[in-house]
């Protein structure tokens, strides 16, 4: 198993935990009582679908492979006990560059409660603290206003726009990159958001 997973990690009613097979019915619910707030954003494939999409099963499988191998960590978010969304960290990459990019969504009926940005700050931090990474950054489509209200709460660096940088809803999309290096937060992004917290929600 890759250093630092499985992992659980907690701030408050926040929880990030592995994604597991048991959760079907409870995301794929969330899934759809939010899909004409998500779908808007979903990450899709440039290249034709050749056969039936993957089954909840195989998509948790498919991930648990990759955290195994190093290259991701898939996290269900719980807001009080029940799942809200889900965080994955991507692109892990040690050696010279030691970085990874973080995605995630929630449910629209849980969004503006600062579950998110907790969420954020909780991957980062084991991600320089536990993987030892020195850099994180977000990618976040310049339409997408609650999105990019999250790295605005978090004070993440703006690094500007990524023409065509990734094929969402059938087309390649611009996005803007924001950023943080562990330089930034020498007491981790989650000590950061506990101190503008109260300013920001």
């Amino acid at each position: 198993m890759a250093t630092g997973w499985p992992a659980v990690l907690t701030e408050g009613n926040v929880t990030l935990r592995p994604l597991r097979r048991s959760d079907s019915h409870a995301w794929l619910a969330l899934r759809a009582d939010s899909a004409a707030w998500l779908e808007p954003w979903d990450a899709t494939s440039p290249v034709p679908a050749s056969g039936p999409r993957p089954t909840f099963g195989q998509f948790v499988r498919s991930l648990a492979g990759q955290a195994r191998a190093g290259a991701a960590l898939p996290f269900a978010i719980e807001y009080g006990g029940e799942l809200a969304g889900q965080l994955t960290v991507s692109s892990i990459a040690y050696g010279s560059l030691r970085s990874a990019a973080i995605g995630y969504w929630v449910g629209r009926r849980v969004a503006g409660h600062g579950i998110t940005p907790t969420a954020v700050a909780l991957a980062t931090d084991h991600c320089f603290f536990v993987l030892g990474l020195h850099r994180v950054e977000v990618n976040i489509r310049p339409e997408n206003a609650p999105s990019l209200r999250v790295v605005e709460k978090l004070q993440l660096r703006d690094e500007g726009l990524r023409e065509r940088y990734l094929h969402i809803a059938g087309e390649w999309a611009d996005h803007r990159t924001f950023a943080l290096t562990a330089e930034e937060v020498p007491d981790g992004l989650l000590a950061r958001w506990r101190r503008l917290r109260p300013s920001m929600t």
